[in-house]
């Protein structure tokens, strides 16, 4: 079935295994009922390469931001970079940032320095932000709590009881990716049971994490309406196009896109 209507939060278009290949790939994307991707930057090089890619395609936006795992690596006047890249018509997010505590490299303390930072430029900017939080839910949450950004959690990961409170106390949305599909992803869609619909973006974090029975596979955002419907499966009142209509208009109307 062909579907229509699919947004992409999260997707790393720039990573080398689709060198070359681009034009190919968004041709496909496009004749597959592809209408928005936002291509998440994970350090400067990546901010620029994904505004390279928006620049070059109408329907990629860029996010620009400096990821957890190269907080380190930030050199003087990184922030003062971002906000100027921020600053490009199609830049329409401040991501991907947060924690990542799975390796905990960099340390903490850095993560959080430069995670407080990009929050404060996306308040300042009027920015979404799109949230990296690994095995460090507690810390995210908290330093949410302080800046009360507009935007989204990628690849959801936590409890659904802190989907709750996500919901509740920040009214942040919740990206929904190939994770909900695979056997163990209890607490994933146990979320999506209890998260409304309003609250729920789509995405891949392409070339990663290929839903379940394309495993093995590089991801590419025609994927994401294996995700609808497993939602509309766990939803049961809806069905797989009407929750990409939703996505898609809750995506559009977060990061601003008409």
């Amino acid at each position: 079935m062909l579907y229509a209507h699919i947004f992409d939060t999260h997707a790393h278009y720039d990573d080398p295994r689709f060198e070359g290949l681009v034009d190919e790939v968004f041709r496909c994307q496009r004749a597959s009922g592809v209408d928005y991707i936002i291509n998440n930057a994970s350090d400067e090089p990546s901010a620029r390469a994904s505004l390279a890619l928006a620049e070059k395609y109408d329907f990629v936006y860029a996010a620009v931001g400096v990821h957890p795992q190269a907080a380190g690596e930030v050199t003087d006047g990184w922030l003062v970079r971002i906000e100027s890249m921020a600053a490009h018509p199609k830049a329409v997010a401040i991501g991907e940032i947060g924690l990542d505590y799975y390796y905990d490299v960099p340390d903490r303390e850095t993560q959080k320095q430069v995670f407080r930072a990009q929050l404060a430029l996306a308040n300042k900017l009027g920015k979404p932000v799109e949230i990296h939080d690994r095995d460090a839910h507690g810390d995210v949450f908290d330093i949410l709590c302080e800046y009360h950004p507009a935007g989204c959690l990628h690849r959801y990961s936590g409890s659904p009881e802190l989907a709750q409170e996500i919901v509740r106390k920040l009214g942040m949305s919740l990206g929904i990716g190939g994770a909900l599909t695979y056997k163990n992803s209890k607490k994933e869609v146990e979320t999506v049971r209890l998260i409304p619909m309003e609250y729920l973006i789509l995405e891949t974090d392409c070339p990663y994490l290929a839903p379940a029975g394309r495993r093995g596979r590089t991801c590419t955002s025609d994927m994401i309406p294996v995700v609808a419907e497993k939602i509309a499966e766990i939803k049961g009142d809806i069905t797989p196009q009407e929750v990409l209509d939703i996505t898609c208009q809750n995506a559009q109307r977060l990061f601003g896109i008409r």
